[in-house]
């Protein structure tokens, strides 16, 4: 299943069960997938035209009142075109709005760099009071929306809306603060987040031919990180590698180097490195962004080189 049905399903079962939760999307009702519910949920879904500012203040004010206001659109317009709103009407008002941003970085693909955001968790990292979450695969997503749902506070979630494969089993328990460790290993552990966490598996299988074990650990909650997670994860092996669909800059990568700040072991990053996107399909942009397979294999080996 891809990750718009997973978000238009769970998105149905709550607004059948809670007439306060409401959908607002800025004229991406389609391509993000709750415009499938307005029939269904007339007095429940908003269309706020090409209008973010606007939106995020209405979802603000529907807050206000006991609404519980899902404002969705892409992910550059839901960041750092609302940041202002985001900050005041919604984190210093403490108002319970959560926001969506689809096409998170390399999966705008042909939208191209005004679209691709890699700066996105960057921009709301730094305004306190706010959860940043993404998602690894619909296991995750599924059991996570409801809990984001329950949630009272602002949280920013990464959408990609396509399918992803699954790294988790139906066994899987989903917890929104504490990281999720997928494989164990004693030379490295690699942290990563979004579409990278099956990458990262990926990787490590190929590592593990080359005589280097490597942890995977899902970082799905980049704000507030678990802190003690991290380290317990790094303590173990000893040196560190993030990997992550976002610019090396504010992102995952700061948010591990600052909780191992006082940790004496190397962190490596594979990431985007502080440069605007480009139009292009997944393959390509990986490759020019350096977020192939090999690049977090030889990251890795520079990591473990390190300790």
């Amino acid at each position: 299943m891809d990750m718009k049905t997973v978000y238009v399903n769970a998105l149905d079962a709550m607004m059948a069960q809670d007439h306060h939760v409401v959908v607002l999307d800025a004229d991406l009702g389609r391509s993000i997938g709750p415009g499938s519910l307005y029939a269904k949920y007339p007095n429940q879904c908003f269309e706020a035209g090409i209008a973010e500012q606007d939106m995020a203040s209405i979802g603000a004010g529907m807050a206000s009142y006991g609404f519980k206001p899902w404002i969705e659109t892409f992910t550059p317009f839901a960041t750092r075109r609302i940041c202002d709103q985001v900050t005041i009407s919604i984190a210093y008002a403490k108002r319970n709005v959560k926001i969506v941003g689809s096409d998170p970085g390399i999966t705008a693909e042909l939208n191209g760099g005004t679209h691709m955001s890699f700066e996105d968790f960057g921009v709301l990292r730094s305004v306190p009071d706010i959860v940043l979450f993404e998602a690894a695969d619909e296991v995750e997503l599924a059991q996570a929306l409801p809990v984001i749902n329950n949630y009272e506070g602002c949280v920013y979630l990464r959408l990609f809306r396509k399918e992803l494969p699954k790294v988790y089993g139906d066994d899987y328990q989903f917890d929104l603060f504490k990281v999720s460790t997928l494989r164990e290993g004693k030379d490295l552990t690699i942290f990563a987040s979004g579409i990278m966490v099956h990458d990262a598996l990926e990787a490590a299988k190929l590592l593990s031919e080359q005589g280097v074990d490597a942890t995977v650990v899902n970082v799905h909650t980049i704000k507030p990180i678990d802190k003690e997670g991290v380290i317990a994860a790094a303590r173990k092996t000893g040196a560190a590698l993030t990997v992550e669909n976002h610019n090396v800059i504010g992102g995952l990568h700061s948010a591990v180097l600052e909780a191992l700040a006082e940790e004496k072991l190397p962190v490596c990053a594979v990431g985007v490195q502080d440069r605007f996107g480009e139009v292009g399909k997944m393959p390509y942009l990986r490759k020019v962004l350096g977020l192939t397979l090999e690049d977090i294999v030889e990251k890795a080996k520079r990591a473990v080189s390190l300790k």
